[in-house]
């Protein structure tokens, strides 16, 4: 039995979870695929807790941990009743018994959240083992039982002798249960808003989770997917390694997710097929922000959703190639949609310096964008950078006053605005003024840092449950750069698109970034098809105009991608041919690495 599509009882969202078992029905693959999956053949993936239960009742003793959000609970529940039926004794042994007491943890994570008024702590430097008492690595198991289990966040802390059964969530899927109300923090036992969740999350909880999966990687013997609440599919973790070692070989597309918002609009709605079109708007669709997406496997119609995190733990360097050192298992480069089509203006922002960032909240690298217009209406604008005669303290005092008083501001007294035309990109480092006004359809191309945005200016607007969104002045203050300025803004802000080969079908054009990106941005366009070498760089790409594009790896048949698609080429795929699969002229945008990047 699965769960229902949606139940908001335990997860709050609009977007579906993904099915246990796909259907078999002819997918169009020549639309928007909100649900790509990445198929390992016959045998790899189980079903149901009955074939669980199985493997752990030949085993005897079990150590069951998991990611921060699973519903231990229901595991435990499942497997229980199961064994009971079988007239099996069974000892459960939960490491929530041993977590520290609720004020001890208040205090141990209270250095890293910040004030309560803050949207942003900074990044804990702590380990899940602060979390428990000693006694978690005395427990001992009972004889007298046919089965021991160990069950919980931080299960392996035990140092049992056992095999380890790791369910693992994507944290949009934990996202969905904070809204719910149906998780906390570690630790804590008293319902807070969603908002405090998410930062205790992000700030603590999910560095100690991922820092705990790391170490104990080597040792894990299943991967389960902790997505549903009476079902379960499962698999073991050798069959898992390969499917992500060809993955890092060839191609991936990562599961992307959906969320409406105060400004949001209705283009991905008429353009994303199988979207929940009774929704109030789409603000973003998070095509590829690895921190928080997922990727689905597939066997014999199967589906098993795992973090991003394991395919950059295990093949970090096929994926990164020559850049592996600079950045580790951390994959740096995100696309996201911002959408306005219908909506609202986005608020007037900056984002940190690479300092700033580091110091006040202990990211490695910062928020530095672009906006590539994917799509606009007649008269639309991106404000970027200060007219020239931009006075700071009078802009200071505007906003101020704005925010006491809720006045409108003439925002372009201030910040400069330039229409916004199909395929133009707009550059935006750090501390960079900027928004992205009404009838946009944005892909933002970035470092993958996402939660660091200072507002100074929302137009007087309330976010969708009627109260005005944080205003972040001072930060701001502490990080725009207000030599960015008149035609400083038009030479160095906006790219200025340049042929860097053609041939008889196709060209491939520089969108040349700011010397502050780390990363760089080309246009591919053609009519039949063209060959490009990885460089043994990492390769972000989308297919920004035409109907579809076909994809050969070593000259095999590797994928269909279309319009508005995420994908990613790993270094390790070395050569790799785009065909058009259309009449029209097919164009695709490909992100990638600088060569001289130094952080």
């Amino acid at each position: 039995m699965t769960d229902p599509i949606l139940d908001t009882s335990w997860r709050a969202s609009s977007q579906p979870l993904i099915p246990v078992k796909l259907s078999n029905e002819t997918v169009n693959r020549i639309t928007y695929n909100h649900l790509p999956v990445h198929k390992l053949g016959g045998g790899k993936i189980f079903e149901g807790y009955d074939s669980l239960v199985e493997w752990i009742i030949a085993q005897k003793t079990v150590i069951i941990d998991g990611y921060a959000g699973v519903f231990f609970d229901a595991i435990q529940q499942q497997i229980d009743s199961r064994l009971s039926d079988k007239g099996i004794s069974l000892k459960w042994h939960c490491t929530a018994d041993y977590l520290k007491a609720e004020e001890e943890v208040e205090l141990l994570v209270e250095p890293y959240l910040g004030t309560k008024e803050s949207v942003w702590g900074t990044k804990a430097d702590l380990k899940l083992s602060d979390f428990f008492s000693k006694q978690l690595v005395a427990i001992q198991q009972d004889p007298d039982c046919q089965i021991n289990i160990v069950i919980g966040l931080g299960a392996s802390l035990s140092g049992w002798d056992a095999p380890i059964v790791y369910f693992d969530i994507p944290k949009n899927e934990i996202q969905y249960r904070m809204r719910a109300g149906s998780v906390n923090n570690i630790g804590s036992s008293e319902a807070q808003a969603a908002t405090s969740l998410y930062k205790r999350f992000y700030f603590v909880d999910w560095v100690v989770a991922d820092l705990h999966r790391k170490e104990i990687l080597s040792n894990i013997e299943i991967v389960a997917d902790g997505q549903w609440q009476q079902n379960v599919t499962w698999m073991f973790k050798e069959y898992l390694e390969a499917g992500l070692a060809e993955m890092a070989r060839t191609v991936f597309r990562v599961r992307p997710w959906f969320e409406k918002g105060s400004w949001g609009g209705q283009w991905m709605k008429e353009h994303v097929k199988g979207l929940n079109n009774e929704e109030v708007n789409y603000a973003w669709s998070f095509e590829l922000i690895t921190p928080e997406n997922g990727l689905i496997l597939e066997s014999d119609n199967f589906l098993l959703e795992v973090s991003f995190d394991f395919l950059m733990l295990l093949q970090y360097k096929a994926i990164i190639g020559k850049h592996a050192t600079l950045f580790g298992p951390y994959f740096p480069i995100r696309f996201d949609f911002l959408d306005t089509f219908n909506g609202g203006n986005l608020s007037i922002q900056c984002h940190p310096s690479r300092e700033y960032i580091s110091n006040n909240f202990g990211e490695h690298i910062t928020q530095d964008e672009t906006y590539y217009i994917l799509d606009s209406k007649p008269g639309s604008k991106v404000y970027l950078g200060f007219q020239e005669d931009i006075d700071p303290k009078e802009f200071r005092k505007v906003l101020e006053a704005s925010e006491a008083n809720n006045e409108k501001i003439e925002l372009e007294r201030f910040v400069q605005a330039f229409p916004s035309n199909k395929h133009d990109l707009f550059l935006i480092p750090n501390g960079t003024v900027h928004s992205s006004g009404v009838n946009n359809m944005v892909l933002e191309i970035s470092a993958t840092p996402y939660i660091f945005t200072f507002k100074m200016y929302d137009w007087l607007s309330l976010d969708l449950n009627g109260n005005p969104r944080p205003i972040n002045i001072d930060h701001a203050f502490n990080n725009l750069n207000f030599e960015r300025k008149g035609d400083v803004v038009t030479s160095e802000l906006i790219a200025h698109p340049n042929i860097l080969a053609k041939g008889e079908d196709w060209e491939l054009i520089h969108l040349p970034t700011h010397q502050e990106h780390f990363y760089d941005v080309h246009r591919i366009e053609f009519q039949t098809n063209i060959e490009v070498d990885t460089e043994d760089s990492c390769q972000v790409l989308m297919l920004v105009e035409g109907d579809y594009i076909e994809l050969e790896i070593e000259g095999k048949f590797s994928g269909t991608f279309a319009y508005a698609e995420t994908f990613v080429i790993p270094a390790a795929a070395k050569h790799y041919k785009l065909i058009n699969g259309g009449d029209k002229i097919a164009k695709v945008i490909k992100a990638f690495i600088k060569e001289e990047t130094k952080l």
